[in-house]
């Protein structure tokens, strides 16, 4: 077994038509190997009947509360699911996801994350570290044996366009600095991106033609990483850490 393997997942599918086109193509053309569903979205029933079509794709719940986006000095709401400092709501509709998906895929998610990473902050945060403890599954960057690199993206933290972090030399950088066992590399691949609202758009077709680059396949081998998904961590998780909390 290869000392590093790599889960390279797509967030947002479902969200709109471009995104799943676009998640489609990097798994059939490229290198990604997993996915994180949007449930609350028109195209998330095409994109079930896909990942049912699929099924070495691995694709856990993207727990969608909102998005907030930067401009003029201010971040402000484009949409809202639940208040994210509503313990009450944020649990309700945790739920409310998780029945979703596993109506719309008959099965419990691989994995857990959240857009914008809203599952890194409380009350959320408990809840979701809950549910993938119950459900066995990892939960991005707090429960599971792996690693998350986030720095595949084409804008800063206060959505700046940054195109130079989603470039193939971009990319390459990340593999080189893998550490041993299982990673994850987030990544966000779509098409045309005209029938999306979201802060994020255009890099999506950026992000797309690096993860279907014709050597990037040879680019992990010469590197020994191994490709893999999150199929291949289950019944591997590791027991969170409450003691915060208490």
């Amino acid at each position: 077994m290869s000392p590093r393997r790599l889960i390279v997942n797509a967030d947002d599918l479902g969200q709109s038509p471009s995104i799943n086109a676009g998640i489609e193509r990097a798994v059939r053309e490229g290198v990604v190997t997993s996915a994180s569903l949007m449930v609350r979205w028109p195209a998330a029933e095409a994109a079930a009947q896909w990942a049912a079509d699929n099924p070495h794709v691995s694709v856990g719940l993207h727990l969608d509360l909102g998005e907030w986006s930067y401009s003029e000095g201010e971040w402000s709401e484009k949409y809202r699911f639940a208040d994210p400092e509503d313990g009450d709501a944020v649990h309700d509709e945790l739920v409310t996801q998780l029945e979703t998906f596993e109506r719309l895929l008959g099965r419990a998610p691989t994995h857990l994350d959240s857009h914008q990473h809203v599952h890194r902050n409380e009350p959320l945060r408990s809840f979701v570290l809950e549910g993938a403890r119950r459900l066995d599954v990892p939960l991005r960057e707090e429960f599971g044996p792996v690693s998350y690199c986030g720095s595949f993206y084409g804008q800063s933290g206060r959505g700046d366009p940054y195109p130079d972090g989603v470039t193939l030399a971009a990319f390459l950088a990340i593999l080189d600095a893998l550490p041993e066992g299982t990673s994850e590399i987030g990544c966000h691949p779509g098409s045309d991106p005209s029938d999306l609202d979201s802060m994020y758009r255009f890099e999506r077709s950026l992000e797309l033609e690096v993860l279907c680059d014709e050597g990037l396949h040879d680019e992990l081998r010469r590197r020994g990483i191994e490709l893999c998904s999150y199929h291949d961590v289950a019944g591997m998780m590791l027991e969170p850490d409450h003691s915060e909390n208490l």
